[in-house]
């Protein structure tokens, strides 16, 4: 039986592009895992990693040009979306390669021998060491910066760890051009290529995370997808971790103060937000709470005036139009259910943009309008009414875990609501903004990209410099020779690293 073919679809028509690849087997799965491993010591060199993440930003940019047109093909998000994600995938990779330099990751604790405790305390040595081979599942809505040679990959092969990449489906010959470009970067500072390798298909993913080699993985995607690879990396003989994100409805709550205070710039922000790259990006917000009464209505009038004015546009991919379409028509079915703006089909290849209206009161228990409180993947909200703040209190609490959560406030006079509703917002995500949009994450050392389930399975973050902490573990050396340490670990510190000894900064 041959494999598959994988074929670049054109989501602008629905017709397929070329063929680029095809599916991996099973057999090709070990191979390429087997061989990822193989080239792991390869990358014990921090000098040597730095220099190949730095060389893999410079390749891509001067690539750019190729790379922004194919991802432009596959997933109609435009070229200069794709320039700016091209740019900051790019920095991205720079700013690993600082992380790196550092060594302050490492997190090395030094503890000399001290017999005056009660117990005595040994000689320990305590740094962190790779996990091994990563599998990185590619995202849909970031070709990217979260795909290839985005931030699951530059953060694990930071750590040292090779990876292996499941390509998705939706732009299969951009990862290709990526692949191809990470791994003459490798072979340009004298790193083996298969540092970096790439399989296509469905089975592939399966097969890759439970293969006994593979030390961990991370995922961007869907709840059902993300679930099902979860739970096979824990039944597997030996669990490994799995960092992944699923889903997140980004709820925002806009007090009566703020409302009153700024209707107009809370509604267009809300419609730039909520519609930008088509509502296809996981931080958007897809859940607001507004105060019922007369500035409220104004909220809503300014947000169908932005809402009305967006083109509409094309998803990733037709499955996702579907599923869209499908999804907005039957929560807009619900009892008291209202559509200023209708989102629906823009077109035989389109989606247009649009939100949705229910009384908060409908969703302070359980019921049918349970709907409402999960993301639709596409340019849709849904604004719930609220009289009260204790009806605004009654909503969060049936909120499931999000990546962020905002907060409108007044910015001119104190508002008596913030205090209230901030610590409120704080247990349902990972980000907490006040008087912003969430659409956006900066790739900064404070920045935290998760949250509670279904936003993320685990605590960490997936952008940042902190990402890195993902694929490494700790080991502690105790009563060893000097002569056998890690140079890490060692007394006179060759390496210059950051550490603690004896409970101090060095």
């Amino acid at each position: 039986m041959s494999a598959a073919p994988v074929w670049s679809v054109d989501p602008r028509t629905g017709n397929p592009r070329e063929q680029v690849a095809v599916e991996a087997t099973a057999e090709e799965v070990d191979r390429v895992v087997r061989a990822a491993r193989a080239a792991r010591d390869a990358l014990a060199d921090r000098a040597a990693r730095a220099a190949f993440l730095r060389t893999a930003a410079e390749l891509l940019e001067e690539s750019g040009e190729h790379i922004i047109e194919a991802a432009d093909a596959e997933t109609a998000l435009g070229p200069a979306r794709l320039t700016g994600e091209l740019a900051r995938t790019a920095a991205q990779l720079r700013a690993f390669a600082e992380v790196v330099d550092e060594g302050a990751y490492l997190d090395v604790h030094i503890d000399h021998e001290d017999g005056s405790r009660t117990p005595p305390w040994p000689d320990l040595r305590r740094y962190k060491i790779p996990l091994g081979v990563v599998a990185v599942y590619a995202a849909s809505n970031f070709p990217l910066a979260f795909s290839v040679p985005g931030g699951d990959t530059a953060s694990a092969l930071a750590a040292g760890c090779p990876v292996v990449v499941k390509a998705h489906p939706d732009h299969p010959a951009t990862s290709e051009l990526c692949a191809s470009v990470l791994r003459r970067a490798a072979a340009r500072t004298g790193l083996p290529e298969d540092v970096l390798t790439l399989v296509h298909g469905f089975e592939a993913g399966v097969e890759l995370i439970r293969h006994p080699l593979v030390s961990a993985a991370g995922f961007t995607g869907s709840v059902r997808g993300g679930r099902a690879l979860f739970d096979a990396a824990a039944a597997r003989p030996a669990p490994i971790p799995f960092h992944g994100e699923l889903g997140s409805l980004n709820p925002v709550v806009v007090t009566g103060t703020a409302a009153a205070e700024r209707a107009g710039e809370i509604g267009a922000g809300l419609g730039g937000s909520m519609t930008l790259g088509v509502g296809q990006f996981c931080t958007k917000p897809g859940f607001v709470l507004v105060p019922e009464g007369a500035a409220g209505d104004q909220l809503l009038k300014t947000l169908t005036e932005t809402v009305s004015s967006t083109g509409s546009g094309v998803l990733l991919d037709h499955r996702m139009r579907d599923a869209f379409v499908t999804g907005v028509r039957e929560r807009a079915a619900l009892p008291d259910v209202g559509a200023p703006v209708t989102p629906g089909a823009g077109g035989e290849h389109t989606v247009s943009a649009g939100f949705l209206t229910v009384p908060a009161a409908r969703l302070t228990a359980e019921g049918p309008h349970d709907a409402l409180l999960e993301e639709c993947f596409g340019p849709v909200t849904v604004i719930a009414r609220y009289t009260s703040v204790d009806e605004i209190a009654a909503v969060l609490a049936r909120l499931p875990g999000n990546l962020t959560a905002t907060l409108h406030t007044a910015t001119e006079d104190p508002d008596p609501d913030a205090a209230r509703l901030l610590p409120a917002l704080t247990p349902l995500a990972g980000r907490i903004l006040v008087n912003a949009w969430p659409t956006g994450v900066a790739v900064a050392p404070a920045q935290h990209h998760g949250g509670p389930y279904p936003a993320t399975t685990s605590t960490s973050t997936s952008v940042g410099a902190t990402a890195i902490e993902r694929w490494l573990r700790p080991v502690t050396y105790q009563s060893t020779p000097e002569a056998l340490l890690p140079p890490e670990l060692r007394e006179d510190n060759p390496q210059n690293l950051p550490r603690r000894v004896d409970g101090r900064r060095a």
